[in-house]
């Protein structure tokens, strides 16, 4: 079959990378902000802030992706 890799079309192998490769990047997100909040002595208040935007980040990257199954899309 042309056009595939072990298989898999193009269309899978970048949902495949969208989806792991964004997850990925969060993790990294959530480590560069416990460094950013280590580095600046942000406090408990400040930690929590930046957890909270970053969480608030995370939660809509899981609703597109639960909106978009439950559509069909």
């Amino acid at each position: 079959m042309e056009g595939s890799l072990f298989g898999f079309s193009e269309a899978q192998i970048a949902q495949f990378g969208l989806t792991f490769g964004v997850g990925a990047f969060i993790l990294y997100m959530l480590f560069i902000v416990l460094n950013l909040a280590r580095e600046s002595k942000a406090g408990k208040f400040g930690t929590f802030v930046l957890f909270l935007v970053l969480a608030l980040g995370m939660l809509g990257y899981i609703a597109k992706n639960v909106i978009q199954w439950i559509i069909g899309i």
